[in-house]
């Protein structure tokens, strides 16, 4: 978790250790999941439907910060999701101390690019979106999504 909030996750995925001690990596899927119970969770708390939009835009963020964790940060360290105002933080913490960064769609010879659409996505749906270094090394990365 980032140490400016301490808010208390309303989920909180631990990625579970293999045998050799390492830490497997969350998978999109797993966040995608963690944000809806979440979600609903708040929804059944506050006794109001939930937006399917919103629902939709949280599982997106959740999933590209988790699989830019993955495939740029070298692995997810932590995930935990938390309720904020009206809406809902996504936390994703990694090994790496490197800054997400914006990609062009094409490179210097004026090919397309496969990916790096995944930042730009989580940053036009969510609000407040920071990156923390962790005293531990890494960085973690939380975005808020408003859910109405």
């Amino acid at each position: 978790m980032c140490e400016r909030h301490s808010a208390t996750p309303l989920v909180e995925v631990v990625c579970a250790a293999d045998g050799s001690g390492q830490s497997r990596p969350c998978k999109p899927a797993d966040a995608r999941r963690a944000v809806e119970r979440a979600i609903d969770e708040c929804c059944r708390a506050s006794r109001t439907p939930c937006d399917a939009h919103a629902l939709s835009d949280a599982q997106l963020v959740a999933s590209e910060l988790t699989a830019n964790a993955i495939l740029h940060g070298g692995g997810v360290t932590g995930f935990h999701v938390d309720r904020v105002g009206r809406g809902v933080r996504v936390c994703v913490s990694d090994r790496s101390d490197r800054l997400p960064v914006v990609r062009p769609p094409v490179d210097r010879q004026g090919r397309r690019r496969v990916g790096g659409r995944g930042w730009p996505i989580v940053c036009r749906l969510a609000h407040d979106v920071q990156v923390c270094d962790l005293p531990s090394g890494g960085k973690c990365i939380s975005a808020v999504v408003p859910l109405s």
